[in-house]
């Protein structure tokens, strides 16, 4: 039972969406709305408010975080255990996907992953983290950098501490970032994907854009 209340928790943790939050709070318009329609830190930078974009990044990373703090820092107070840390991590995260407080309608999970990942190990983040940096900066791909941490992500973990219960959930969380960037892979394949330091549509440019299209119409 206790299990299943922290699993539920953690959703609802997950869902609260910081790029939709964030951007209410300083008048933005609604990331699902423009853009990539992601409500993630990427997207609600195209509005051009970095600070609202960092505020996103830390806020998603910081509840995927906390989840994982609590669950580990509680687990013997409330038997839960290495299986109940593992499906606290990935409910969280699912939380983030798919939040109930918006519809359903999440980002992708770069952050939050980031932040389970460091929650269960300081030193599996920075690993994480590190792959990921290295691929931005030889690729210049954001997509392409999340992608090859996300694969690499259950590897470090098995690495560290050997296959266990924590190791198949990080795994899963793996497969479901990798399933939320498809049209990211779709796009790096034709090579349309952008590339980091490259010019982003902004809200403006949306904007813009829908009025040509009202006029051809």
């Amino acid at each position: 039972m206790n299990t299943i209340l922290a699993a539920v928790a953690a959703y609802l943790i997950g869902s609260l969406s910081f790029a939709v939050v964030v951007s209410k709070l300083f008048g933005l318009a609604d990331p699902r709305t423009y853009g990539s329609k992601n409500p993630g830190a990427t997207n609600v930078l195209r509005s051009g408010n970095k600070a609202a974009a960092v505020l996103t990044l830390l806020g998603d990373a910081f509840k995927g975080w906390l989840a994982v703090w609590l669950a580990i820092h509680y687990q013997d107070q409330f038997d839960l255990g290495d299986t109940g840390v593992a499906i606290v991590a990935l409910a969280v995260f699912i939380g983030h996907l798919w939040p109930v407080f918006f519809k359903f309608v999440g980002g992708k999970g770069v952050a939050t992953a980031a932040g389970i990942l460091i929650g269960i190990d300081i030193w599996l983040g920075v690993a994480t983290l590190a792959s990921w940096l290295m691929v931005a900066f030889a690729f210049r791909y954001s997509s392409l950098a999340a992608l090859v941490a996300a694969i690499f992500a259950p590897f470090y973990y098995g690495l560290l501490f050997g296959p266990d219960v924590k190791m198949l959930a990080i795994a899963i969380m793996s497969a479901l970032l990798v399933y939320r960037h498809s049209q990211n892979i779709a796009n790096l394949i034709a090579g349309k994907e952008s590339r980091l330091g490259s010019k982003k549509t902004t809200v403006k440019d949306d904007k813009k854009e829908d009025k040509k299209q009202d006029k051809k119409k």
